[in-house]
Order: structure tokens, then sequence, then C-alpha cells
């Protein structure tokens, strides 16, 4: 085995255009080695990737590559998938990113380290666990109790955080594994205690009563990016878990507060304000009703000293108040505040120093206060309070609403508002840190439209709720100790013994108990210190891998975690953790769909690359209802959706296909469709490529000659086509290491199709095939043409695709000399691209009609000019064989030519000339289809025609004449004379 590098080839000295360098690059040289590689008849991604990873065994066995021609680190962290299963597609999606990025670097000379892990996913991981336990043992958690329980977690990790690692390997990923971490290992849980400590002895972190997300399942709180908001437009059941029949929401309810003294009414009614509430069931909390203070409808309160109401279940009374914020569009224009249970109600109960009273405990069951409806379900005690309210005549009118419902996305419940103890982290001027990092312009985020999302988040920034009700996860680092006196503080230490000091030297006195809090902290707080906690803080050598050079996730958690690592970093560190923030979209299926069990359209990675049956996919859901991942209600519609979705399973891409698919897409995209089918397309063009590359070897074997002999093409008379493709091959590359700077990796992607596609399998190859046939001398330079387009153009490919591009370079010479400045011929490119396009339309006419080989199809060409006519004849030789024709003929298109002699059929191609076919007796065309071929000429006319107008209606504009640069204009009067020149000739043809 040889090594060989390449650093620093400089393949385009015109605008820099790129850099390529491959680095560790290892294959066989060896006569006998040489005569043992072989290229299998067809791509086949199994077989590809399996010997992929033998060569990487073999090639660990190896001594390491030199440090020299380096140009020092490059940092990046994979954003940690949860613990909890296997890959999805968003994260094949963030890892191939990072990888293709990780790939491109080291070929630029740059040691990458891409740091891997895994995250404990505190509330995910639970209630998967919870549910696996139910399944197999039939137990709750709390039967099991604490210890026991997070032991079955630690093994439900151990064997998923092995499955996570398998998939990122298989994926391709090079990441540093000899720096992986787990968010809840001992260095992680250090750097949380740590942390924790420090910002609580500040005073950033405290422990007060405030609203938080609830979820009732779980019995705890949970933040922001867990809760799913429902939109409902009409009358709807929910089933919640807990509740025997399904829930209905999407109703408001108006009813009836009494004025206390109020004036009786014409009709002999007592005076009422009607209020309007999608949640009658928080009425027992109700502790004032607002209204807006420029509503007429209640202007008659405003000069009232104080206007008193009736609670309908208490027996006290509920002021009027007036609020600014009152929408007074929302039903009655008056709401009632119950700040212990609604976001809204609890700031403007802040404003207006109101009570707070809580009326569910955190079961979700209403509190002894209520000796009618105690112990009642939430959802149960709102049946019965609308139906008391009706019995005591206070019940107006129950009507459709649209709503916005909160859910919990991992129990499924409907979230409830609820004041519990919580610690707190205060961000503001945290906040306005990262802030600055941004309005300086260390910071950039792309796409930059999201740089308006980090500030509309910052500035908006509030407390963080930094602790979970759960079993799983960091335990808080906080004490409480009570003396004898019954007076209790909450110190902050790595473990009890450094505790029990703080709390001694604060309290005076050594007689006192602690106790640590047995809440967890939320899971974005470790994830928060990730980029310097993974690098060893708070131990100084973290400063040597700190901070990444990037940091690339998706735009979903911008604020949730990408703002606050920036928050943590600043404060901690005191340097900015990254500079760079690249964001990607959420994957969706084909028809732009977010991905969910409902509706059966999610798609495993690995089944992308193997393949699947749909009997093998409807398994894998009964497993994971089996094993209580998924409920057996879900079970029934995602079987029926995956099967609309792949009625005949999923075929085998590989994962080079799956990679490149990915990356096909504007990553920066707020959405990212993803088809399966696309993907298998995508395995069909890798097998273009290794068609080439089967044509080149044979070609090769036959001139008697090996692909690594070419050494170098400088000094090669190269052929006007020779010279067309490698100047394609130049723009290629040049696309290529534009778009891995600004991260257009969908344009790269394009370019290279394209190339490989249409440039080189479509057209080049074709022109070669005589030449090396007849074992003509240009023969041998067109091989020498192949074997460096593709040795450039796959190791341009390579970071998209390394397993396929890895098998086929070991067949070519890596480091071929070719100046590519000097093919960047823009009037070849031209010149070849309409020789190509008249062959085009030549081979569509021929399909239209049917025309095959043993038709003998002449091709006849007539020229619009001279210029036109010595342009065709230099490519007569190219135009036949890309056109399949047994013979072209070539005259200049005067008064005196005629379209019909011996002609079959006819039509233009482009500016250059028309032409005409001319077929033997097996052919033979009825009226109706020349009427149709005179049709298509006619409706052809006319849109050239349309096009003129359109082109000269700008040229006429003046305004367009005073903003245009001078290329576009020479690019408009070039098309104008090009679509006058074929209108000309094709008036005849439609007539």
């Amino acid at each position: 085995m040889q090594i060989i590098r390449n650093c620093a080839r400089n393949l385009l000295k015109q605008r820099l255009l790129c850099e390529l360098r491959v680095s560790s690059i290892y294959y066989s040289t060896s006569d006998d080695a040489s005569a043992k590689l072989s290229l299998a008849k067809g791509y086949r991604p199994k077989q590809v990737e399996e010997a992929y990873w033998l060569r990487e065994k073999e090639k660990a066995n190896l001594p390491k590559p030199g440090q020299h021609c380096r140009r020092g680190s490059y940092r990046m962290l994979l954003p940690p998938p949860n613990v909890t299963g296997n890959l999805h597609l968003g994260h094949a999606l963030m890892a191939t990113v990072q990888d293709v990025i990780a790939r491109q670097r080291r070929q630029l000379g740059y040691d990458v380290e891409w740091v891997p892990g895994t995250d404990h996913a505190g509330i995910a991981t639970q209630v998967v666990v919870e549910r696996t336990i139910a399944a197999s043992l039939g137990q709750t958690r709390q039967e099991l109790g604490r210890t026991a329980f997070l032991e079955h977690i630690w093994k439900w990790k151990a064997a998923k955080g092995l499955g996570i690692v398998e998939d990122l390997r298989q994926l391709g990923c090079t990441l540093s594994w000899e720096q992986e971490y787990f968010t809840m290992d001992d260095q992680q849980a250090l750097a949380v205690n740590v942390a924790f400590e420090r910002l609580f002895d500040e005073g950033l972190i405290q422990r007060r009563n405030s609203l938080v997300n609830w979820s009732v399942t779980l019995r705890s709180a949970i933040s922001d990016i867990e809760v799913d908001v429902v939109e409902i437009k009409e009358p709807t059941e929910f089933p919640i878990p807990g509740y025997k029949h399904p829930v209905l929401f999407g109703r408001i309810f108006d009813f009836a507060y009494r004025v206390v003294d109020g004036e009786t009414q014409p009709d002999g009614t007592e005076e009422e304000i009607v209020v309007s509430t999608t949640r009658p069931e928080t009425i027992l909390g109700d502790v004032a009703v607002a209204v807006h203070p420029l509503d007429p409808r209640y202007s008659k309160y405003r000069n009232r000293d104080e206007v008193r109401l009736k609670h309908p279940f208490r027996d006290d009374t509920i002021p009027l108040i007036f609020d600014i914020n009152v929408d007074k569009e929302f039903g009655t224009g008056a709401v009632k505040i119950t700040p212990a249970h609604d976001k809204f109600d609890f700031e403007l109960a802040g404003r207006h120093n109101l009570e707070l009273r809580p009326i569910f405990t955190y079961d979700g069951l209403i509190v002894d206060t209520y000796p009618e409806f105690k112990d009642k379900p939430r959802f149960d005690a709102r049946n019965m309070i609308v139906s008391r309210l009706d019995d005591l005549d206070l019940l107006r009118e129950v009507r459709a609403h649209t709503m916005q419902l909160p859910i919990c996305s991992r129990s499924r419940d409907v979230i409830e508002y609820m004041v519990v103890p919580q610690w707190f982290l205060k961000t503001k001027t945290m906040a306005e840190a990262a802030l600055s990092e941004l309005y300086s312009g260390r910071l950039q985020i792309m796409p930059p439209n999201f740089e308006l999302e980090w500030d509309r988040w910052l500035q908006d920034c509030r407390d963080w709720c930094i602790s979970r009700q759960l079993w799983w996860g960091h335990q808080v680092p906080a004490y409480q100790a009570t003396d004898s006196n019954g007076e209790t503080l909450w110190v902050a230490a790595l473990n009890p013994k450094l505790a029990h000091e703080k709390a001694t030297e604060l309290l005076g006195t050594s007689n006192f108990t602690l106790t640590q809090d047995t809440d967890v902290l939320d899971t974005w707080f470790s994830a928060s210190l990730l980029p310097f906690s993974v690098a060893g803080w708070p131990d100084e050598k973290y400063k040597d891998k700190y901070p990444l050079d990037i940091m690339q996730t998706g735009h979903d958690i911008l604020f949730f975690w990408v703002a606050r690592m920036m928050m943590m970093g600043l404060k901690l560190t005191g340097k900015a953790p990254f500079n760079l923030v690249l964001l990607n979209g959420i994957v969706c299926d084909a028809q732009g769909r977010k991905m969910s069990k409902s509706l059966g359209n999610i798609v495993a990675p690995q089944q992308v690359v193997q393949g699947a049956s749909l009997d093998s996919l409807k398994a894998l859901l009964q497993e994971s209802c089996d094993a209580g991942v998924i409920k057996p209600e879900e079970l029934k519609t995602s079987t029926a959706g995956m099967v609309k979705m792949f009625p005949k399973g999923i075929k085998e891409c590989g994962t080079d296909a799956l990679r490149f698919t990915l990356l096909s897409h504007n990553i920066k995209n707020h959405f990212i469709n993803f088809d399966v089918d696309a993907c298998h397309t995508n395995k069909l063009f890798l097998n273009k490529i290794w068609q080439a590359m089967r044509f080149t070897l044979g070609s090769a074997e036959s001139l008697g000659v090996k692909l690594q002999d070419f050494e170098t093409m400088q000094g090669v008379q190269l052929n006007m086509w020779d010279q067309w493709i490698v100047g394609r091959l130049a723009e290629t590359l040049s696309i290529c290491s534009d778009c891995y700077n600004n991260y257009n990796f969908h344009m790269a992607t394009a370019a290279l199709k394209h190339f490989f596609y249409q440039n080189l399998c479509d057209v080049y190859i074709e022109t070669t095939k005589s030449d090396i046939a007849n074992r003509t001398a240009a023969g041998y330079v067109h091989v020498g043409t192949l074997a460096a387009c593709l040795s450039w153009g796959i190791q341009a490919m390579s970071p998209f695709t390394p397993f396929v591009a890895s098998e086929l370079l070991q067949h070519l010479p890596l480091n071929i000399e070719l100046k590519l400045s000097q093919y960047c011929d823009p009037k070849l490119d031209a010149e070849v691209s309409d020789i190509v396009q008249i062959c085009q339309n030549v081979r569509q006419l021929k399909s239209r009609n049917q025309i095959s080989k043993r038709h003998e199809p002449k091709l006849c060409l007539f020229a619009q000019n001279p210029e036109s006519e010595d342009i065709l004849r230099r490519h007569l030789p190219q135009i036949q064989v890309l056109t399949r024709c047994v013979g072209v003929e070539l005259e200049l298109l005067d008064e005196t030519s005629q379209f019909d002699k011996e002609l079959n059929l006819f039509s233009t191609a482009g500016a250059l000339c028309s032409f005409g076919l001319s077929l033997n007796e097996e052919f033979h065309i009825t009226e109706e289809k020349r009427q149709e071929m005179q049709d298509a000429n006619a409706r052809k006319l006319q849109k050239l025609v349309t096009e003129l107008q359109k082109y000269r209606m700008r040229m006429d504009n003046d305004a367009f004449q005073l903003i245009v640069d001078n290329a576009t204009r020479t690019h408009f009067e070039n098309r104008i004379k090009e679509l006058e020149a074929e209108i000309l000739s094709l008036r005849p043809l439609a007539q």
C-alpha cells in the first residue's frame, strides 16, 4: 500500500477558482495489486461500503500520515442526538452537512476535531423507558422506585447509545470518536455542577414560585420547545391521557358575573357582566374580571370607585379592573382573570397586585378548597361547572370557537399552566452580551434572516426555568439547610460535604439538617455548556480546544440551544463559543409534511440505505408498539400512512445516494422535502459515474496503457471537445469551491451532477468512442482527458459520496497535472453548447416520431449563414454520433434551399440552423402525423415570437437601459438576434 498525500495543489489561478487537497488517500499501485483491482459491472452500494470499511480497518493499522503542510485545527461539535432511539433523517442531514465540511477542511490541510456525543434527553428518555417498563413488567416507575428505575434507564442508554454510534459510523461520519461524550458522564456532571454553583453564588440562579408549563401526566415542568400548539378551528374531540373518553375542545362559553349592588334591569334581572372563556373549569380560581378602558360597553363603570362582582362558587366577590392589554374583540370584551393558570392573567395580576388562587393539584385534580368538585379531574370538573352555571341561570351561550391548544409533545396531555416552586436563571444581562456579539459583527448567522430571530428572542428573553420534576437527569446541586428554629436557606455545592460547610458558615451553627433538592436540571442546561465542557472545562486545559470554528444545527433550536450556548459561554469563559452559526431546515416528506407517527411517514436513514420491504416496515412499527414506544391507537394510523407512502416498500439506495440527496436541497431553506424516489434516482446517477469509470478502464486496457501512467496533460494537444470538457471541469470545480465556502452545497451537487451526467457521460464519452475504438492518437488523448476529469471530479465529489469515491479513486491517478485556467474559454463553451442543443432537438424529434436505428435516419442541416456553416462543419462527426444518425449533410440556407427534398421530418434547432431527417421506406408518415408536426412547429414559432417580444420590450424600455450593465445588454442583443434568425427559418415550416 502506498500513501498518497497531495497538499496545496492550486488548480485554477483565475479567480483562485479551486484548491483541492487529498489527504491520506490509500490505494495499491503495484502491478499485481492493480491486476487484482477490478470494477463490478454495476454500482452495488452494499458491496462498495463493505469494501470501504475493510480498507478503513486496514488503514488503521498503517503509520499515521505526517503533519507537514497543515493549516492548524478546525473544531466542530455534533449536536448530540437523544439517546432514546436511532438516528432520524434530521440527524442524518446535520451529520452529513458537518461531515462534508470536515472532509473538505481536511482536503484543505486542516486537522479537524469533530466531537461526537449523545444527550441524556431527560423527559424523552424517561417517558420512553416508563412505557417500556409498563409494557414488559406491568409496573410504573413509582412502583419500581427511583433507584431501580434509573438502573433500567442506564441499561436502555447502553443499548440505544451503541445503535446511534453505529448509525453515525454507517453514515460515513468521520468523527473524533476518541473524544466521544455522554451528557451525564463524569466530566459533564462536573461541568454542570460547577456552572450551577457559580451562577447560584453570583445570584443569577434563584428559587421562586412562578408560572410554568406543567405536564400533568409527567408531573413536571417542561420547556416551550416540548409544547406543541394545535390549531383548533371547530369543536374537536381529543384523547387525553387518564380519561376514558375523548375531551371536546373548540368551544367558548359565555357566563355572567352579577354586579354587587348593581342596578335592576328593566326586565327585572340583576345587573351583570358577561365574560367569555374557553376554560370554564378555571372559574374556581378567578380573582378579577378585566375590560379595556376604552371599551364603550363598560364605560359606565369608569367613574365608580369600585365595582365588585359576586363569584358563583365562592362566598366572596372579585373586582372589575381596567387594563389596556385586554382584547376588546375577544368574546364580550370582558375576560376572567385566573393568574394561577394562565400566562396573560399571571402578568396582568402582577400589574394589579392580584392574589393567586391555584385550583389544581399537580395531578390535575381540583383542590379540596372546593368540596363540590374536590378530587375531580379538571376536564370532568369542566362539565360539572358548566352544568352548575346553567342551574344558577348564569350560563348565557356556548358556541364554536377557534383556539390554540397547548399539548405536551411527550405525553400528548394538555399543558396546564401552574405556579410551582422552581429554579430560575436570570438571563437579561447574559442575553444582552449575546446580542452584542451579533451587533458588533463578531457573530455571523447563516442564513442571515435568522439574525432577526436572534434579536427578537434575546430582546424578549425572560428568566429561564432550569428545574424539572423528573428522576432522570442531573440532580440539582442545591441543598436546603433547616436549623432548629425552622429557618431555612439554600446553598449550592458540588457535594453534601461542601454544602454543609457553606451552610455552617451562613447559619453560624452546625446544628441543622441538610437535604438535596430531588429535582433535576433541564436537559438544555447541560447542553448549553457543551462547547467548553467537552473541551475539559472547568479545567484550564479547555482553552486549547475552545472555541468552536462553526456551530451547525437546525434552525428550530436557535434559541433553545444556540443562543443559550452563546450566553453560557460568554458568562462562564468570557469568550464566545463560536463566531459562525450555520442553520439547516426541518426535514419533511416529499409532500412537505412534517414527519410524524400519525402520518406514518417517518423514514429511518438505514431504511433508505439498505432498502425495506413493506412487511418489514410494518413489523418495525409493531415492535415499537410492543415495546411501548408508540401507543396502540397510533399503530393503526401509522401503518395506514406507511402503506400509502410506500406501497412497495423502500428501494435500496445506499449511503452515498442518501448523503447526496440530502445535500441536493438548499439546507438553509425553512423546510427540506425529502423524496425517497429522488434518492433512488441519485443511486442511478452514481451508477452512471461507475459506468464511465468502467469505460475509461476498458479503453485504457484496449489501448495497452494504464491509467496510473497519466501524470500530466501539460503540452498535450487537445482537440476542441477535449478542451471543452476540461473547461467544464474547471467551471465545476470553481462552483464547488465557492459553494464549500458559502455552504451552498445544493449548488455544488447540482454542478457535479450536471458535469458528470450531461457533460461527461451523455456527451463527451460518446464523442470519444470512435477514436478509442480505432486506436488513433486522439484516442490516447481522450483516455488521458477522461482520467483527469474523473480523478479531479470524483475528488471534488468525495466529501458528498465518500464510499463510491474511495472505490473509484483506487483506479485513478490522483495528481494529474492539468492547468485548468487555460481551458476556460467562454466562446468555445457557448459553441459546443449550441451544438449539443442542436443534437438534443434532433433526438427529441426522433423520439416523438419513434424513429430508431432501423429507419436509417440521415440528418440534413441548413445553416443560417456562412458563419453558422463554418461552426457546424467543425463538429459534423460529433453531431452524427450524438444524434445517432447514419449520415449528416450540411448546406447553407438560402432561397434555393428545398426543405422538403427527400425529407420526412423537419424543424429548427436554435439560431445556427434548421434541420430535416431523411428516413428509409420503413418509415411511413400519415397526413395526420404530418399535420401534428406542422402544428408543433407553429406552436414553437408562437413561443419564439412571444419570447422575442419580451426581449424587445425590455430593450426599448429607457429605465432598463439606465440600470442594465453591459454584459446583460450584450446578452439581450445576442438573444434577440438568435430569436430573429430561428423565427425566420421556422416560418416556412409552420405554414
